[in-house]
């Protein structure tokens, strides 16, 4: 199920990224920093009383039609209300009441949405006066905090948590693989969609999602049944403003956390490019299968026989924490490898559920240790004394040592590679936890 999505909006300097910041500074942050992942984001995965939603940082949305601060305003409170649960519309609190604080006001009180009003830069009780001009706005009693010294932070998520709509129950067939589409606008998204929904599928039933006015769209291919998920290019183009159609990041973070195979999209004519990190990471971070299809083969300047390989090392370059993703060139306008699209998703399904027995497990930690002995650490040597596996998809195992301080992630990555060379796990983003064990506990 996709986890409620809260949506940060306000003025250029009022503090959206600051406040964004320190709440993952404040541990209620659920994703671990990741080498390779960009820190560049413009979401955050977290959690608060047990709840777990995405906070998104629409500050971090960019927006190529005009620098006008009022019109990159106005469209991104238009975001947050087409896609958010709950809307956080950030003012300030030193700056006092502004005109542009009362034209995104006014949109966001035609939202049925909950919209909670926080007051930035109250940094002291002294400050608390600031707040009353706020009340103008009409979107009920404003919250003052301070983002910098996180002032009254666990209140603001208090009532953010609490405006969450109430959990839904979404049955799944088991024997169904949900896919998800996703990439950057005009990457060849439902033209994909479209070659897979042909004449060659049986497509089974069209029914609404727990996504809002989502279509989840399922079909069989053989003996396999899918579930396609609704993604920006799959939706009706008269029921979106334009701007919302173009940015709609919060609607690709929900189609991932419902899925259990993503196809990571890229255009090949322009290569990989930083919103592709971001939107890549989500997917990775998310613990979800991941298989990273170049479309637009077809037109891909000057290719020669060595063209799939130098893009292939580009991508395992710029993408580094996706080393494991398998890489399809396609073209979805004249169909080249579309047919198979659905034989790797099958594939990479197989893998992320994939488990290996606790015996076999540890003879390949032992040999591991035999080829590369654990490092030392101030006259200290790591001791693996053994690895379990503890859930799928995405594959969790847990290493137990003597000493969690004395495992390098260097050797953890060695740990990873040795998993993936003897089991595979293609398309499956692995989860090592070192938890410390008494060594009478060796293997």
């Amino acid at each position: 199920m996709s986890k409620p999505i809260v949506a940060i909006v306000g003025r250029p300097n009022v503090g959206k990224s600051t406040l964004f910041n320190q709440i993952g500074k404040q541990r209620v942050s659920i994703v671990d920093d990741m080498p390779g992942v960009t820190r560049d984001r413009i979401y955050l995965d977290a959690e608060w009383l047990n709840r777990e939603f995405t906070m998104i940082d629409t500050g971090g949305i960019e927006f190529d039609e005009s620098n006008h601060i009022l019109k990159s305003m106005r469209s991104q409170a238009q975001i947050a209300m087409e896609e958010a649960d709950v809307i956080l519309f950030l003012v300030d609190g030193r700056a006092g009441l502004t005109s542009a604080d009362e034209e995104v006001a006014k949109l966001l009180r035609t939202t049925k949405k909950p919209v909670i009003l926080a007051v930035n830069k109250v940094d002291s009780p002294e400050r608390e006066m600031d707040i009353y001009d706020f009340y103008q706005l009409g979107l009920g009693d404003p919250i003052p905090i301070g983002a910098s010294n996180a002032r009254n932070l666990g209140d603001l998520l208090d009532a953010i948590v609490a405006a969450f709509p109430e959990n839904t129950t979404e049955d799944k067939d088991e024997d169904e693989i949900s896919i998800a589409v996703i990439g950057r606008p005009n990457v060849g998204k439902s033209s994909l969609v479209n070659k897979l929904l042909g004449e060659e599928r049986v497509i089974v039933s069209d029914v609404a999602g727990t996504t809002r006015d989502a279509i989840d769209t399922h079909f069989r291919d053989g003996d396999t049944k899918f579930m396609l998920i609704d993604t920006a290019g799959m939706r009706r183009r008269g029921k979106i403003e334009d701007a919302v159609e173009r940015y709609s990041v919060m609607r690709t973070l929900r189609a991932v956390d419902r899925a259990d195979v993503v196809l990571m999209l890229l255009s090949a004519p322009e290569g990989i490019t930083e919103q592709d990190k971001k939107i890549a990471g989500y997917a990775h971070e998310s613990g979800k299968g991941v298989i990273i299809v170049v479309n637009k083969w077809d037109i891909y300047p000057e290719k020669n026989s060595k063209s799939t390989l130098e893009f292939t090392d580009e991508l395992r370059d710029k993408l580094g924490f996706l080393q494991y993703a398998p890489v399809l060139y396609t073209s979805a306008l004249t169909g080249q490898r579309v047919q198979r699209v659905t034989e790797l998703v099958k594939y990479v399904a197989e893998q992320q559920n994939m488990r290996i027995k606790t015996s076999v497990l540890n003879e390949l930690i032992r040999d591991a240790m035999r080829i590369n002995p654990p490092p030392m650490h101030r006259g200290r040597q790591l001791k693996i004394l053994y690895m379990t596996q503890a859930d799928v998809a995405p594959p969790r195992f847990i290493i137990f040592v003597n000493d969690v301080e004395l495992m390098h992630f260097s050797y953890l990555r060695f740990i990873e590679n040795r998993l993936r060379e003897s089991f595979g796990f293609e398309g499956a983003p692995l989860r090592l936890i070192v938890r410390a064990r008494k060594e009478e506990d060796d293997i």
